[in-house]
């Protein structure tokens, strides 16, 4: 049998986005891990079952049962309220890798929240578009339920 050899080319993504939110920061850390974790859902309000192991090495995955799922990643650095960086392949199923950071600061009567994902590999067209759209939505779930859990 026969094998062909073909380039793929590299490719990066660089995203950067902060959210102010009218809660406290733990709270609003709170609300990251559930949002990450067993609260995470799609944009229709379908459930997304993630567990995320939040200690350092801790695993990042979705959970379908029986012990099936897709490995998301690897806690890297958690230091709570104020940092959570994780590294792994994601959702990409293909060769890639990925670092995303969350980093809050208290302001004024509320926090910021900043996040950060980098990645690289052979990540197709449509996932570097339609990431962004995903990082949007994750940050506004976080917002929404920081502003649940602080009564506002």
């Amino acid at each position: 049998m026969a094998t062909m050899a073909t380039e793929q080319e590299i490719h990066t993504i660089d995203i950067r986005k902060e959210i102010e939110i009218a809660a406290p920061l733990e709270t609003v850390f709170a609300s990251v891990l559930e949002e990450l974790g067993p609260g995470s859902e799609m944009p229709d309000g379908t459930p997304f079952p993630m567990k995320l192991e939040a200690w350092p090495g801790g695993r990042w995955f979705r959970d379908l049962g029986n012990n099936t799922g897709h490995f998301w990643g690897h806690v890297q650095v958690i230091k709570p309220p104020t940092l959570l960086e994780m590294t792994g392949p994601m959702f990409m199923s293909y060769p890639a890798t990925n670092f995303v950071q969350y980093r809050l600061a208290a302001q004024g009567g509320g926090t910021l929240l900043k996040l950060t994902h980098r990645a690289l590999g052979l990540i197709p067209e449509d996932h570097r578009v339609g990431v962004h759209e995903g990082w949007e939505f994750g940050l506004k779930r976080v917002r929404d339920l920081a502003l649940r859990k602080a009564g506002r």
